[in-house]
């Protein structure tokens, strides 16, 4: 469904995001709402990096997990069941984190991105993934049309469940981004104690890399 909404163009921002970390080989790297570890190997095949994967649905990580053991990456990618808003792990724990598609799902996006910060140590850097809303109103116009009748359509060739997917999906991004903002949702990275804020829209403002590091 990610490579629907993006036209095709989510491998090409993933790339973008996960290059903003950079880390050692010996590094420790947290990728949170990982799902079925897309984000998790490209950061292992551009780092060689320590992955920890974290994704609170079992069914997602399983998913994913054959394709490590396919790639014979398994050693390098560790599986772990936990919530966002409560990360199973000590202060300073990660050299690096990513994130995914996952502020729009919390109830608290300022308290969460508190709680990444919070596990990773000083000078570490932080990037994350998110849809947007084109500006351009001809733009806007037609993301509108796609993400409220094509995309719906495309899921239900798939099943019921793509479908209502698809029919979520556009009025949630939209929702988001009126109440979060992109200047807003750099207000809340600041608060949580991550400077160096940058960021970039991609495919006419449908996509969104920020990254900042660590205070």
């Amino acid at each position: 469904m990610g490579a629907l909404l993006s036209l095709g163009q989510e491998r090409r921002w993933r790339d973008f995001m996960v290059s903003r970390i950079d880390a050692p080989a010996d590094a420790r790297i947290l990728d949170v709402a990982s799902g079925t570890g897309l984000v998790a190997r490209e950061l292992v095949a551009r780092t060689g990096a320590r992955i920890v994967a974290l994704d609170q649905s079992s069914e997602m990580l399983a998913a994913g997990a054959w394709r490590n053991e396919e790639l014979g990456i398994s050693d390098r990618i560790e599986q772990v069941i936990g919530r966002a808003e409560d990360l199973p792990f000590e202060d300073a724990s990660f050299d690096a984190l990513t994130f995914t598609y996952l502020l729009r799902y919390v109830e608290d996006p300022a308290a969460v991105l508190r709680e990444l910060a919070r596990v990773v140590r000083p000078g570490g850097p932080i990037a994350s993934l998110e849809f947007c809303v084109p500006r351009d109103p001809l733009l806007r116009a037609g993301w509108r049309m796609f993400t409220r009748v094509g995309l719906p359509l495309l899921g239900a060739t798939a099943s019921p469940a793509w479908r209502d997917t698809g029919r979520f999906l556009g009025p949630n991004i939209e929702w988001f981004n009126h109440d979060y903002p992109l200047r807003r949702q750099a207000e809340l990275w600041h608060r949580a104690g991550i400077r160096g804020l940058g960021g970039r829209v991609f495919t006419g403002g449908a996509g969104v890399v920020t990254w900042g590091t660590k205070a």
